[in-house]
């Protein structure tokens, strides 16, 4: 044969016209599937919570102390607006920000009630208020239940595993603790404004006076952890309104409105609080530095002054001469100077030993409490400071040894370098000018030595009294002006618009969405399964795969058999099954006509495997035969699973085998039936060698009875796939029809007749497709079967015949029939 055939290259190309028409005839699954993630999405959206989103708006401004003058050196600011801006959007969602949020709101007691669905947050809803002891651990994830019986009285009640550990947590040590419980059910009536202390819980409700108490309505509340409950408000979202701005609006989306409103506006309250202690720092610390001088030189001023009193008691000189009096007050100013120049000293020795030994530089001294007044050094300090306020912050948002802090460091590293090069300057400079003060003072003191011993005992009290007194007078002007700055500094949060429930904010649950993605889903599951079936589907589905996998022409189709009877011409004579037979028979004799076939005619029916439709359709065919009142017999050659006799409830006692092994003769075996002109010949008892038998010479004589008794001669046989015993009688077919049945024969079955076939080992054979269905829901040209053309595949219809009713299908039946045409 010179036709080419190659099964793998058949098999191994996607069908995709084959994919679309499954698409097309798919609609009833793609109907069910929208339905059932439709109802699925409908049932989540009406159980979703609803997401509200609340804001406010606040502006970080650099609003300057009316009182900070150029000779006062209290506070600084440094960076400017904008990197306040940074630090402060950075604070915001820092964890030690939203853990002072949680602390003072006391967001890990979160309070519920009944829902339509479930429960739901009811922070500000319930008619009872909590003060919790956060002294006391209080158990975790327990929920608890209050229900009032009158506007006081209330019955808590929690239920526990009995025998197990429960955990719980101190709020104000952040200590976790366990504890076991040997009782399931813990019951009591308590209060309001009654302490309650139990193991577990510790604290005391209080009235809420907007909501009035409902008796025999549930509300529950539960204690979560505190490192959990900070960590879901890390979520701020703080955005500048346009870039580079100083306004910025923090977002926050929740289920509670109250709880939305209270989180936002108490954050800004504590950025606020802290913004205004930094803008302080240096006025708190210079203020308690100044207070605990002011102590010691108000002891030693008190000391000097009663000496002062004593000398005067003691002797008869209370005054000073012109002389005297003139080198005291040149002695005082020195000695002024002096101390001056040595606190300044002082600080830059203590300044220097700080930077060279200290890495946290946030307590760094004031310049101004030892009245420097270079400005590079008050600059430098500043600088520093400012620099390590903002390292300490970013702690809390970034892991150490971030680029961040690298930045930070360099940055501190140079300020450091700059001010321990001025401090080695400034620190020269002030020792000469001591050893200047100390020339000058040793010339005046010579000459006090001239005077009088009494005057030089009076003038040495007056000059360390006047001494402490400056410097006392000193501190007092500077505590003063700490005081001062402090009082008439402001905070720089500037509250625009306060975080406020006005009836909307309402972003959610995205029903819209949820319906989109419920669409899309029920659209690409069914297609996803159906292109998974007919990806992976090697079923012979379709007419034009026999084109593909096999050179066999294809000779008829025959619809499928709705009427359940495998007699089903005899049963239904006018029914689309017999006109499909009706036209096999048509095709048959143009066939036998064509080769030449004359006299007794015989045809062979096989197939790949069992179940197929051979015996349906030997048994059909010959009905239709014996119908046109041809002498026809159906031979059940199937001698191993042998099925023509239980069609017709004959008895398979006695049959072909008997004949072929010389114990019976042809007219014992044949059996007649109710139809005129169609005989039976069963198979018989099962032999043990069923070849053997069919290829022996009493074969060939009971074919040559048969067809001088019979004009059509039906030959149903074993699968030609799976035994030989076919092979051995196809010789005696003038037409072998091989059975392919839709959507059941697998397309690598055919190889085996294809192999025979090209070989030349088989004749006259063509292909049947039985129980054939067209995927728009109704039986193939409604059941009619097509004769095709022996050899080059054409086929026309044969017409259309009349037939009766099959029955109408079940509700139950048309849905499992959708998945089987898909």
């Amino acid at each position: 044969m010179n036709q080419e055939f190659d099964i793998k290259q058949a098999d191994g190309s996607f069908d995709f016209k084959g994919f679309f028409d499954r698409l097309l005839r798919s609609g009833p699954l793609f109907l069910i599937s929208f339905l059932i993630t439709f109802s699925i999405a409908y049932y989540f959206n009406i159980r979703k919570l609803p997401i509200y989103q609340m804001e406010n708006l606040v502006a970080i401004k650099d609003d300057q102390n009316p009182f900070f003058t150029t000779t006062t050196s209290l506070t600084f600011n440094w960076g400017g607006t904008t990197d306040k801006v940074n630090t402060s959007v950075i604070t915001l969602q820092s964890r030690s920000h939203n853990e002072k949020i949680v602390e003072r709101l006391q967001f890990y007691l979160t309070y519920l009630r009944d829902g339509k669905f479930q429960l739901i947050d009811a922070y500000k809803q319930t008619p009872f208020l909590i003060r919790v002891d956060t002294t006391k651990a209080q158990v975790l994830n327990q929920q608890f239940k209050v229900v009032f019986k009158d506007s006081v009285n209330f019955n808590l009640s929690v239920s526990f595993e009995e025998g197990k550990n429960i955990n719980l947590q101190n709020y104000t040590t952040k200590e976790k603790s366990s504890l076991f419980i040997d009782t399931d059910v813990f019951s009591k009536d308590y209060k309001l404004g009654e302490s309650i202390s139990t193991p577990f819980f510790s604290g005391t409700f209080i009235p809420n006076e907007e909501v009035i108490s409902n008796p025999g309505t549930p509300y529950y509340f539960i204690f979560q952890d505190y490192d959990t409950t900070v960590k879901n408000y890390l979520n701020t979202k703080v955005t500048p309104e346009s870039k580079g701005s100083s306004v910025l609006r923090l977002t926050v989306i929740g289920s509670n409105k109250a709880k939305l409103v209270d989180y936002l506006n108490t954050s800004i309250q504590i950025l606020s609080e802290d913004m205004l202690e930094r803008k302080n720092l240096y006025a708190t610390k210079t203020i308690q530095f100044i207070d605990s001088s002011l102590a010691k030189k108000s002891a030693e001023l008190n000391s000097v002054q009663d000496e002062l009193n004593k000398f005067r008691n003691k002797s008869a000189v209370y005054d000073l001469a012109t002389e005297g009096s003139e080198l005291n007050s040149k002695l005082n100013a020195l000695d002024l100077r002096k101390e001056a120049v040595n606190r300044e000293l002082n600080y830059f020795i203590t300044l220097q030993e700080y930077l060279t030994t200290r890495t946290d530089y946030r307590d760094v001294p004031a310049p101004s409490v030892a009245g420097i007044s270079e400005g590079s050094i008050i600059a430098g300090v500043g600088k520093i400071v400012a620099l390590a306020q903002e390292r300490n912050k970013l702690q809390y948002s970034f892991k150490e040894g971030a680029p961040v802090f690298n930045d930070i460091d360099r940055q501190i590293n140079a300020v450091k370098s700059v001010l321990l090069e001025n401090i080695r300057s400034s620190r020269s400079l002030k020792a000469d000018e001591i050893n200047s003060i100390n020339q000058d003072i040793g010339r005046y003191e010579s000459e006090i030595r001239k005077l009088p011993k009494e005057q030089q005992d009076l003038l040495n009290i007056e000059r360390r009294y006047n001494l402490s007194e400056g410097t006392y007078n000193l501190f007092l002007a500077k505590r003063s002006e700490a005081g001062l700055v402090k009082a008439a500094n402001v905070s720089d949060v500037v509250i625009i618009d306060t975080a406020k429930d006005t009836g909307g904010g309402k972003i959610g649950p995205n029903t819209q969405l949820n319906y989109v993605m419920a669409g899309l889903l029920g659209l690409f599951i069914p297609l996803f399964i159906i292109f998974g079936m007919a990806f992976f589907d090697t079923k012979v589905e379709y007419v034009k795969d026999l084109a593909k996998i096999t050179p066999i022409p294809l000779f008829g189709v025959i619809g499928k058999n709705h009427s359940g009877n495998i007699l089903a011409v005899l049963s239904h004579p006018k029914s689309a099954i017999a006109e499909a037979f009706r036209s096999l028979r048509s095709s048959l004799q143009f066939l036998y006509k064509q080769h030449g076939v004359t006299g007794a005619k015989t045809v062979l029916f096989t197939s790949s495997v069992s179940g197929e439709g051979k015996t349906f359709c030997s048994i059909n065919i010959a009905s239709i035969f014996a119908l046109s009142e041809k002498r026809t017999v159906i031979v059940d050659l199937d001698l191993r699973k042998p099925k023509v006799s239980g069609a017709f409830n004959m008895d398979n006692s006695i049959g072909v085998v008997n004949y072929l092994i010389n114990e019976a003769d042809l007219d014992t075996i044949t059996q007649k039936t109710e139809v005129d002109y169609l005989d039976v010949i069963p198979s018989g008892p099962t032999p043990p060698n069923p070849s053997e038998l069919l290829i022996g010479e009493r074969m060939d004589e009971f074919m040559e009875r048969l067809k001088e008794r019979y004009d059509y001669i039906i030959l149903d046989s074993p699968p030609i796939g799976l035994v030989s015993d076919a092979m051995e009688i196809i010789k005696y077919a003038d037409a072998t029809l091989y059975m392919v049945r839709h959507n059941r024969t697998r397309k690598n079955m055919l190889t085996f007749v294809n192999e025979k076939y090209k070989r030349g080992e088989i004749k006259h054979i063509s292909i049947v497709l039985n129980e054939y269905v067209e995927k728009s829901g109704r039986g193939f040209g409604y059941g009619y079967g097509y004769g095709y053309g022996y050899g080059d595949g054409s086929y026309k219809s044969y017409g259309d015949g009349y037939h009766g009713p099959l029955g109408k299908k079940s509700l139950a039946d048309r849905i499992k029939n959708i998945f089987k045409q898909t």
